[in-house]
Order: structure tokens, then C-alpha cells, then sequence
């Protein structure tokens, strides 16, 4: 039996049944495989521009019975694949700017993909605006933590122009208000995720303390220079650290007061 991480397991609850998939940085290609055995996928390929990752997910595919359901690919990115071959495309355990290089690439292999399943190590919010930028709706955004680390998984379909879909992702990066009056723009709704914010859970919230660790750290090494750019620098990662922690303060409940 093929087992998945938590991370690969919500990945997979993400693919709607009869896809035909590309999983683009197959690895060793537990996820197709996975969604093969399941009968979830009627079609698979796996795609590596490795040979060692590439050849692990042949193996795999091999010795799960697959062969016949499952292509296992050697090249970059979406060259693995041809337009219309597949409909579902997930790329996961990379940086958001490489996933923008990736989906940028193969522009024209996006033909008939009904839906990304994108999880970025870092760098959502560059995942997040490619797929504003380029007629994607954002449907949903999971975040959780596994050994030690904090993932986020991004789920888009094709916004045809025109049509619902493509009002809402209009809609979606609007400035919003939160409880108490805070109005988050555009900017912070791309960063910190759309979706999460309303949910503002503990781990999404462990995340951005984290993130305003560094940024503390960061501050500290900055302040070391006497420059004016330095200055200019620190007063722009302190702005940068309150509207975070602005937003972080909304999103956490008041306790309310007893009449006991």
C-alpha cells in the first residue's frame, strides 16, 4: 500500500476524480501512484528533469503495477507534457518563484487544465499573483504543519472571461475590512493568502510570528549601518512588520468581558 505524507494527502483530496494528472517534480512519483491506486486518476504523468528523481519514480511506477496508467517523464518543467494530454497539473515541494517559471514557461501546455494544485516552499504570494495575472481563480488554500515545517497548498481553476468565476477572482484580492475596522489591501491579501485570513488559523498564525522573527532579525543587522539607504531599508521592514502584525491582531479574538 502506497502511504503519503499529510502534505501529499491533502494535495491528493485536491484532485477531482477522473482526472487525467501531471504531476510536474514527481519525485519519486508517490502521488500519482497514489491517486492511480485509488482509482481517483484515469491517466498519470510524472514528470522529473532529474535522472535520479527520475528514475526512483520509475521504479515506483513499476513495481506498483502502473506502467499502463502512469508516464514517467525526463525534461523541464511543462515540457513533459503535450497541450490537451492532461487536466489537472499539481507542483508541489519548490519555490513559489519556480512554479511561476514553470506555469510562465509552458503558457501554451495550460490548454484544456481545468485546475492547478500548487503547494511553493516559499514564495506564495508569487504564486498567488501569477495566478491572478493570468485568468486563474483561487478556490481554496489549506496550511498546515509537518516536521517541523509549514506548508501551504493553493488550489486554482480556469476563470474564463466573462463568466462567474472570473468575478470572483476580480473580487477575490479586493481590500477588505476585519473585525475592529482594519481595512487589508491587496498587497497583504496576496502575502498573507485570502483564504486564510478569514480562517486565521493557529498554524497559519504561527507562520507569520515566524515571519516577524525574521524580519526582527533582518532589522537588527540592517540598523548595524549607519547609510541612509539603510535607514530607508529598516523604517520600510518596520512598516512592513505592523501591517502584519496589524492584520495578526485583528484576526485573534477578544476575550470577552464577564457579568459573573
Amino acid at each position: 500500500m502506497i502511504r503519503l505524507s499529510k502534505r501529499l494527502e491533502l494535495i491528493a483530496n485536491q484532485v477531482p476524480q477522473g482526472s487525467r494528472l501531471a504531476d510536474i517534480g514527481s519525485d519519486h512519483a508517490l502521488l500519482p501512484s497514489y491517486l492511480a491506486s485509488q482509482g481517483v486518476i484515469g491517466s498519470g504523468v510524472a514528470g522529473e528533469v532529474n535522472s535520479g528523481p527520475y528514475e526512483a519514480a520509475s521504479r515506483q511506477v513499476r513495481s506498483a503495477g502502473l506502467k499502463e496508467r502512469i508516464a514517467v517523464r525526463l525534461g523541464d518543467g511543462l515540457a513533459v507534457i503535450e497541450p490537451g494530454e492532461v487536466d489537472v497539473i499539481t507542483i508541489a515541494g519548490m519555490g513559489g518563484a519556480l512554479i511561476v517559471s514553470i506555469l510562465e514557461a509552458g503558457k501554451a501546455k495550460l490548454r484544456g487544465v481545468s485546475r492547478l494544485v500548487l503547494q511553493p516552499n516559499v514564495g506564495e504570494d508569487a504564486v498567488r499573483g501569477w495566478l491572478a495575472d493570468n485568468g486563474w481563480l483561487l478556490i481554496g488554500e489549506q496550511i498546515l504543519e509537518e516536521d517541523g515545517k509549514i506548508y501551504e497548498i493553493l488550489t486554482a481553476e480556469k476563470a474564463s472571461e466573462g463568466t462567474e468565476e472570473a468575478g470572483r477572482a476580480d473580487s477575490l484580492y479586493e481590500p477588505r475590512t476585519l473585525a475592529g475596522g482594519l481595512t487589508v489591501s491587496k498587497e497583504l491579501l496576496i502575502r498573507m493568502g485570502p483564504y486564510l485570513i478569514d480562517e486565521a488559523s493557529s498554524v497559519w498564525k504561527a507562520k507569520w510570528r515566524l515571519e516577524l522573527d525574521k524580519l526582527e532579525h533582518i532589522c537588527s543587522q540592517v540598523a548595524r549601518s549607519d547609510t541612509d539607504a539603510a535607514r530607508v531599508k529598516e523604517r520600510e521592514l518596520r512598516a512592513e512588520m505592523r501591517r502584519i502584525e496589524e492584520v495578526l491582531e485583528a484576526c485573534t479574538p477578544k476575550d470577552k468581558p464577564s457579568f459573573n
